[in-house]
């Protein structure tokens, strides 16, 4: 216990800030970078669902738009307050918030569902998905056991063990749900941050080696998912003889290819048109594609690029374990969930349903994702970052 207590303490920089401070300005690039994505893809949400929009919600093409600039202001202000309070007390709620998303992940199993599939909690007036409470609790409770355990990393009961059990416990929480998305989602943070916080190579190429069998026996031999694996090896055969399997997959593909160098133009998508199911969601990049073409695209991609260095050059910079591997996990989670998102809609992966982070529609996930950018600015205030 005593080995903890002074970890703990090592982690700390030698000066603090208050409990609540603006007295030290964050990081601007960073925020500037985080803003430019969050009104281009309120600006992409609006073109991509304003049809979609109309159709399904007696005519108000704003349906959508509406609310998720609500919830954009709400998650801006919730950023800067966070972002203005000391992330180091976020040590104490590591442990309970993820025994809170564990009590979450097993409750939202009891929810009832028409199609099979249990993913969010329903409250009045609004619904949120306990995996996606699961993430931050899973990259706060990683980055506070590093911190305290960085000297001890190499070793096997406090580097290796500890980690996969939690990881393990969380997979398969939301893996049942069925999320598998989700379950990739959390698996590659949790072995990114065990690689940047010092567990053993050896250990973590062994944990790939079984996850790629354990997913080899569960599609090929168990036949788990194996439409979908169909259906991303040949997606125009499968579309050829059963159209709803490969429907929104080849739809994607449409808007993709109609896209060219340049785009239809902002607006001029013509598979947002009820062709391609749920454009303002999943799918989004596709119509992005259509309409701003190749180029957009990567301008979009680069945005994504830059975000995810500054929250990593914010996480090296830190001047603690803690903030770095919370600056670390919570901007790797972004970049990952949207190189998955892209991989999906260009069929590189096959469809596993993950959204565009700050792109997609969903408010309560725009929320968290704006929160947990707090405590990356909020790391940046303590960090080095200046020297760079």
């Amino acid at each position: 216990m005593a080995v903890r207590n002074t970890a703990y303490v090592n982690s700390k920089p030698k000066k603090r800030l208050r409990l609540f401070s603006v007295s030290q300005g964050f990081d601007l690039p960073f925020f500037i970078i985080l803003m430019l994505i969050l009104v281009v893809g309120l600006i992409s949400l609006f073109s991509a669902s304003f049809a979609y929009s109309y159709y399904w919600n007696d005519g108000d093409s704003f349906y959508y738009i509406k609310r998720q600039l609500v919830f954009a202001l709400l998650g801006i202000v919730i950023m800067l307050i966070v972002s203005a309070v000391d992330y180091h007390i976020l040590h104490h709620f590591a442990i309970p918030l993820m025994v809170v998303s564990y009590i979450l992940l097993g409750v939202v199993l009891m929810m009832p569902s028409s199609t099979g599939v249990h993913r969010w909690i329903r409250l009045p007036g609004f619904q949120f998905q306990p995996s996606e409470i699961a993430k931050f609790a899973l990259i706060l409770l990683f980055a506070h056991l590093i911190s305290i355990n960085h000297k001890r990393m190499k070793t096997f009961t406090a580097g290796f063990l500890p980690f996969m059990l939690i990881l393990g416990i969380t997979c398969g929480l939301v893996f049942i749900e069925p999320h598998l998305s989700g379950t990739i989602l959390l698996l590659c943070i949790g072995i990114f941050m065990m690689f940047v916080g010092g567990t053993r190579l050896g250990y973590l190429f062994g944990t790939i080696g079984l996850g790629a069998g354990a997913f080899f026996y569960m599609v090929f031999v168990e036949k788990y998912e194996l439409d979908r694996i169909n259906v991303w090896l040949d997606p125009i055969g499968t579309y050829a003889t059963n159209r709803n399997e490969a429907w929104q997959t080849v739809q994607s593909l449409f808007a993709i290819g109609s896209g060219g160098l340049m785009g239809q133009g902002l607006g001029n998508s013509r598979q947002k048109h009820l062709f391609l199911p749920e454009p303002h969601n999943d799918f989004i990049f596709s119509v992005i594609c259509e309409e701003l073409g190749f180029v957009g695209a990567v301008l979009i991609i680069l945005l994504f690029a830059l975000l995810v260095w500054r929250g990593i050059t914010i996480g090296m910079k830190s001047q603690d374990k803690f903030g770095s591997m919370l600056a670390i996990g919570l901007t790797i989670q972004i970049g990952l969930q949207a190189i998955l998102n892209m991989a999906v809609v260009t069929n590189t992966i096959p469809n596993t349903g993950i959204s565009l982070p700050f792109f997609s529609y969903g408010g309560t996930s725009l929320v968290m994702l704006l929160a947990q950018m707090g405590v990356v600015l909020s790391v940046s205030r303590q960090s080095n970052i200046g020297d760079t």
